[in-house]
């Protein structure tokens, strides 16, 4: 059976999404609060209400801003209960206030001048990805927000959905739970997660980027914080005496191989990246952040950088210190055990004329760390590009698409257990 989507359905997830950008849900680290905005919980009531008039079940919020809600099964049989999740927050990289969107349509392939005042344009030369849109609409930011695609434009499949399958009993599914967390932004979506609560088998995380993304592996991630104290001593007076931190960081960085860098590496290779630096000659301090697909290769950077300190050490006993922090891991593992959640969502990106494209992801998901939470949860795209600036934008058909994925998956699984 393949199902196509309506057109009423298409034109109501563009004004789902339209509606979505107005909340302004940016998420922010140094709160310590859950969600670490207020604006993020008022966007989860108002999508608690929408909810509730469409008539869906079991539907709860908690006081973090997990909101969560099941649409009942409509035919017998023992079939496994899946979900959809997506995430609320918007990136703290940029202003996600005041988010005003304009749609292009039937782009033309040239530059697309999103602030004229501002002289803010989108380009084909510097983003070449616009042109595999020639012919579609697209939604653009005016140039002074990001756009919140990532992952609005995931809450809006997930609705649409749903609302395409209510309005079409004709299509067969089991129970289908779905979630909008706080928080993702911040590396904290999966921190208060109820994966008891959720009652899942397995999920899709609704936030990947370019139309047929389909990811289950991600870095394996840690921080590492090297502190080296010197010793400060009056200039005129120092001779063998001054011991400058700043000098003997200089010399630690140096020993890390310069092309495992972000701006070296690609595809499954891993990076050392200096992402912070504060010193003067009593004490600097160095963060890093270590990634690597491979686990193997990511506990031996992790050794490197204790061997490097070690070395600083012996020059300068007691001088350098290491804080290694592991943040999360490849969920691969937890995936590989349980394919058939992959080859269900290939199928069903073919049945929507979608080309899964199967890649790695160079970074880290909330799904990485619901797998490990016991909830097996790869990635699938959600149409979005650019996230995180004032360059992002969205071409509807890629939503439609999305939506379509979600609607072909509950199907799948239906036939495939009935």
């Amino acid at each position: 059976m393949h199902h196509k989507t309506n057109s009423k359905t298409n034109m109501t997830i563009v004004e789902r999404f339209l509606d979505y950008v107005k909340f302004d849900t940016q998420s922010d680290e140094l709160t310590n609060l859950t969600p670490s905005t207020p604006g993020q919980m008022v966007f989860a009531q108002y999508l608690e209400k929408e909810l509730q008039k469409m008539g869906l079940e079991e539907i709860t919020l908690d006081e973090n801003g997990y909101l969560m809600a099941t649409l009942p099964a409509n035919t017998e049989g023992n079939i496994p209960t899946i979900g959809f999740i997506a995430h609320l927050d918007t990136s703290p990289d940029m202003s996600g206030r005041h988010v005003n969107p304009r749609i292009v349509k039937n782009y033309d392939g040239k530059d697309i001048t999103l602030n004229d005042k501002e002289n803010i344009i989108l380009s084909p030369e510097e983003f070449p990805e616009l042109l595999h849109y020639v012919g579609q609409d697209l939604i653009v930011t005016d140039g002074t927000t990001l756009l919140g695609a990532d992952d609005k434009a995931g809450i809006a499949e997930i609705v649409s959905a749903v609302a395409y399958l209510q309005e079409h009993p004709e299509i067969k599914h089991g129970k289908i739970r779905i979630a909008f967390n706080p928080d993702e932004e911040i590396g904290l979506g999966a921190h208060k997660f109820d994966v008891e609560h959720f009652a899942a088998e397995w999920a899709y995380t609704m936030d990947g980027g370019e139309i047929g993304e389909l990811e289950y592996e991600n870095f394996n991630a840690a921080m590492a914080r090297v502190t080296i104290k010197g010793r400060n001593v009056h200039p005129g007076t120092a001779k063998n005496k001054m011991i400058n931190s700043t000098y003997l960081a200089s010399k630690f960085m140096v020993k890390l191989p310069n092309s495992e860098t972000p701006e070296h590496t690609e595809k499954y290779e891993g990076f050392y990246h200096l992402v912070g630096i504060e010193g003067s000659v009593e004490q600097t301090v160095l963060s890093y952040i270590i990634r690597d697909h491979d686990r193997e290769s990511f506990e031996h950077r992790k050794q490197t950088m204790e061997k490097f300190v070690a070395e600083i050490n012996e020059e300068y006993p007691g001088s350098c210190s290491l804080e290694l922090k592991d943040q999360y891991y490849n969920m691969r593992e937890k995936i590989e055990p349980v394919m058939h959640v992959i080859d269900i969502a290939k199928e069903a990106m073919l049945r929507a004329e979608v080309t899964p494209k199967v890649q790695p992801i160079r970074g880290g998901t909330d799904g990485a760390q619901l797998s490990f939470k016991g909830l097996p949860c790869p990635n699938i795209f959600a149409g979005g590009m650019n996230f995180h600036g004032r360059y992002e934008f969205i071409a509807i058909p890629s939503m439609q698409k999305a939506q379509d994925v979600i609607v072909q998956i509950a199907s799948i699984v239906a036939e495939r257990y009935v």
